[in-house]
This record gives C-alpha cells, sequence and structure tokens, in this order.
C-alpha cells in the first residue's frame, strides 16, 4: 500500500521518464507536489525504494528507475499506463489547497515511532538489563535504521567521551553482528550485561569504554554475545 503522496511521486516519475528520457530533478519533484522542501521528496523516495517501486542508481545522477506501478506489473508492462492530473473545480482546488497545507505541516513534523524499553544498562560497572514490562517510548524515526530496535536508558559515566551521558536513552538496532570499534550491547556470561565499544583479536574480545577512568575488560570471545549495536541517542533536557 502506498500512501497519497508517495503514489502521485510514482506516478509524476513515470510520467516524467517516458516523456523526456531522464528523471526528474528533486524541485522538479517538490514543485510538482506542492512540497516546501526537498526532505520530503528524499522521505517518499526512500519509502519506494523500500516497498521495491523505485530504484535509485546512486552512481549516476538524476538516475530512477520505476519497477512497478500499484496494481500493475514491472516498469515496463506499466509504461503503457497514461498519466492523467485530476481536473479539479474551483471549490476543489480550495479545498485541495487547504488539504496541501495540512499535510506539509504535517510531513515537516519529526515522525516517531514506538519502542520497547528494556529497563537500564551500565555505562560504567556492568549490570543485568531487566525489561520493563509494557514500557514504550516514541522516538524519531530517523534515529532508526533497518532491523528490530529496541531503547536502553544509560547509566554511569564510562562512555561520556563517545557522548553517551547519564540518563541518556539508547537506541539499539538488534542483531549478534558488529563491527570492530562500533558500539555494542554485548552480555557477559549470560548475566552481566554492557554498553561498551567492541575489539575483536582472534579469540578475544576487548569491551573499551570511553572514559580513561574505566579500564578495558578483555574476555574470550565464547564469554560475550553481542545482543545489538548503537544507532541513536535520545536525550531529555
Amino acid at each position: 500500500m502506498l500512501t497519497r503522496k508517495q503514489h502521485q511521486l510514482l506516478l509524476y516519475i513515470d510520467d516524467h521518464l517516458r516523456r523526456t528520457g531522464f528523471s526528474p530533478s528533486f524541485d522538479e519533484m517538490k514543485d510538482a507536489l506542492g512540497l516546501r522542501s526537498k526532505s520530503g521528496i528524499h522521505r517518499l523516495i526512500s519509502a519506494l525504494e523500500e516497498r521495491e517501486f523505485l530504484r535509485r542508481h546512486h552512481h549516476r545522477a538524476r538516475a530512477l528507475e520505476v519497477l512497478r506501478l500499484p496494481h500493475m506489473g514491472t516498469g515496463a508492462e506499466a509504461s503503457t499506463a497514461e498519466f492523467s492530473p485530476a481536473v479539479l473545480s474551483d471549490k476543489d482546488m480550495a479545498f485541495e489547497g487547504k488539504f496541501a497545507e495540512a499535510e506539509n505541516e504535517n510531513e515537516a513534523a519529526p515522525r516517531c515511532i514506538s519502542l520497547p524499553l528494556y529497563g537500564r544498562i551500565a555505562a560504567g560497572l556492568p549490570i543485568e538489563a531487566l525489561r520493563e514490562q509494557g514500557s514504550q517510548i516514541d522516538v524519531p524515526v530517523s534515529l532508526l535504521t533497518n532491523g528490530e530496535h529496541y531503547a536502553l536508558t544509560v547509566t554511569g559515566d564510562s562512555m561520556i567521551e563517545a557522548g553517551i551521558l547519564d540518563g541518556d536513552t539508547a537506541i539499539i538496532r538488534q542483531g549478534e553482528l558488529a563491527e570492530n570499534g562500533q558500539i555494542v550491547v554485548a552480555l557477559i556470561d549470560n548475566q552481566e550485561v554492557t554498553l561498551k565499544r567492541l575489539r575483536r583479536k582472534g579469540a578475544m574480545v576487548a569491551l573499551e569504554a570511553a572514559n580513561p577512568e574505566y579500564e578495558t575488560r578483555i574476555l574470550p570471545a565464547d564469554r560475550v554475545r553481542i545482543q545489538g549495536r548503537l544507532v541513536g541517542l535520545y536525550r531529555h533536557y
């Protein structure tokens, strides 16, 4: 399913490609949809990519490919459909203008999503992260990546030089894979949980603090299990 704006943008891009042979510019798309900023176009294109209606060729400028249209086949099959903008009466135009203003204001506001809040995690000495049953937190979608996410409340000051403060909410992408240098949620001996920077060397794992007052913990890799990696921070003032 596509939103109204996603559907409009997809049809406009398809029509422009068939008429000119190349993609419309972001300014052209913004003007065609009556949006106030190009950031809304970026979000719409990303959503169409995720739903596999559109493909962006990043190595070429202004290179968009329509893969399929709603309720139709592939881009090649759908290309026979004509793009015909609706003709509105003066009364309809007045209504559409007010509707577009409200929609633009809504798009300008940060969209949020609810994530489960899994208690407190130590950024100092490891503590067990206890899930607070039923607790949720609303965070902007801009803090998220692909995949499942959850949130943890940070306690301690061992990661202050990484910009992670006591009381911050850590946004974690769930998973067991992480690269050297990434900040991860590490489960130690199946009972201790901590937020630290990951380093691997051979059969050993180092969990580094970002505060010189704390020592790096070096452990056999089989004692440490990655439960996710940090993708964002949410802070209340």
